[in-house]
Formats: structure tokens, C-alpha cells, sequence
């Protein structure tokens, strides 16, 4: 069972990086301190060493907690449909969802993916290639014939799109975009 201090750290932990993840996207990692973070969730700077090291690790517990949701979200998708199609679907409608609600993760790792070091980057590079990777495997069941490279290319400008609109539609309806990106995005990958 989780305490109620558990939870609270659990809590404020999940605030400071949904708060960085704002923070890093309006302003670039560099240029955010941990005394802004700090105070984004109505704590004091040294507050946050309470849960992060530094602002480094900060940046790694962002970007490698949403790439492990990721893998697990495809491996999820994957395990509980039918056939590659129903599948392929759901995985659009996924990752549709996630760049809807984490625009500002999108932006971070985008642009500040080279502020972690070599060990973390690793880590992230090593989930978003898993999750290829799962997408890549149904894939190539709808497209048997088609190399894992164009496979490959079509998966990541699949991602491109998707990530790249909701910046670009932040005044339109949620609703209507996902629409629009589930149906382009299931062209684009099921087209021969």
C-alpha cells in the first residue's frame, strides 16, 4: 500500500515534470533554473533536489518516463488486437492521443534531446527504437513485400506528422485534428 506521504511525493513528482515539460518548451532547457521549476509548483528551488538531482535529471526523468509510457502504450496496443489492421488503427489512434496531450513533451524532445548525457540518451534512443520497432512488426504484416527500411521511413514520417500538428493546431478542435491525423496517418501507412 502507498502512504499518503508516498503519494504526495508521487504527486509533486508528476507536477515538476509536467511543469518542466511547459517550462522547457517555452523557454529551451538552458534557459530554465531549478529555482523556476521550484516555483511553477509553489515549492523552493532546493525543494526539488527532493526529487531530482539536478535539472539534468530533471530533463531524463521527462524524456525517459514518456518513451517508456510509449513502448508500453505499442505493446499494450499490440497485445490486446486482432489483426494488423484493427492493430495499425489502434496504434494511430495512440500515438494520435499522445502528441494531443504532450505537445510540450514533443517540443523538449525535439529540441533539447542533446542537453542529456550520453547514458541517458542512450536509454531514450533505445526506447524510440523498440518502439519502431513495434510498429515496423505490423507494418510489415500489412506489407509483406516492403523492406524494414521503407517500413522504418514510413513509421517515423508517420510520427512527424502526427507530432508536428498539434503546435500547429493548438486553436482548432481537439476533436477535429485527431480526425484529420487518424485518417492521414492511416493513408499514409497502408497506402502501397
Amino acid at each position: 500500500m502507498v502512504t499518503t506521504r508516498e503519494q504526495a511525493k508521487a504527486d509533486r513528482r508528476s507536477a515538476l515534470l509536467h511543469s518542466a515539460a511547459a517550462l522547457f518548451a517555452e523557454r529551451g532547457f538552458e534557459r530554465v533554473s531549478l529555482e523556476d521549476l521550484g516555483a511553477a509548483v509553489g515549492v523552493s528551488g532546493p525543494a526539488v533536489y527532493r526529487h531530482f538531482a539536478n535539472k539534468q535529471a530533471v530533463l531524463a526523468a521527462l524524456l525517459i518516463d514518456v518513451s517508456r509510457e510509449l513502448v508500453a502504450g505499442a505493446d499494450s496496443v499490440i497485445a490486446s488486437s486482432a489483426d494488423a489492421t484493427s492493430t495499425l488503427r489502434s496504434l494511430i489512434a495512440f500515438h494520435v492521443d499522445f502528441a494531443l496531450s504532450n505537445a510540450d513533451v514533443i517540443v523538449v524532445q525535439d529540441r533539447d534531446l542533446g542537453s542529456l548525457g550520453t547514458p541517458d540518451r542512450d536509454v531514450v534512443r533505445s526506447l524510440q527504437r523498440g518502439y519502431i520497432e513495434a510498429w515496423v512488426g505490423v507494418l510489415a504484416t500489412i506489407h509483406p513485400a516492403t523492406s524494414t527500411a521503407e517500413l522504418r521511413i514510413r513509421a517515423r514520417a508517420t510520427f512527424g506528422l502526427i507530432n508536428s500538428t498539434p503546435h500547429s493546431a493548438r486553436t482548432s478542435p481537439k476533436a477535429a485534428v485527431r480526425t484529420l491525423l487518424e485518417s492521414m496517418a492511416l493513408a499514409a501507412l497502408t497506402s502501397p
